[in-house]
């Protein structure tokens, strides 16, 4: 199983390390990555995606919000949200997230949370799943 990812990241440099470690991931296609929420979230809308990996922290649109608007679609991706301040832990527990990683984040932690998506598929937990 192939997941495609996409990534949300005001941050070049962290955009940079994030979509480095998701490109040699075997079996994730990386997808594309966005400097901003309303972009990602065209995409999102337009395209089949399996994960998000969003920065908390962000111009216009916080990745709190953009989680958000993703899960109110009937199909959608699941949402890692990424931040260097912890307390937004349990906004990413109020709004579901499929998970929350404190940054620095270490390629251990992505490969992690793949590994924890591969399994949640498997098994037929993800309201994607799901047959409203």
């Amino acid at each position: 199983m192939e997941i495609k990812v996409i990534v949300v990241d005001n941050s070049p440099e962290l955009k940079e390390r994030l979509t480095s470690i998701l490109s040699a991931m075997e079996g994730v296609k990386f997808l594309k990555s966005f400097d901003d929420a309303v972009a990602a979230m065209q995409y999102v809308e337009e395209n089949p995606v399996d994960l998000v990996f969003s920065d908390v922290v962000m111009p216009e649109i916080s990745g709190i919000t953009l989680a958000s608007m993703i899960y109110e679609r009937p199909v959608h991706p699941e949402v890692v949200l990424l931040s260097g301040i912890p307390g937004f832990s349990l906004e990413a527990w109020k709004i579901r997230a499929f998970g929350f990683i404190i940054k620095p984040y270490t390629r251990a932690q992505i490969g992690d949370m793949i590994k924890k998506y591969r399994q949640a598929v498997k098994a037929g937990l993800l309201e994607r799943d799901v047959v409203y």
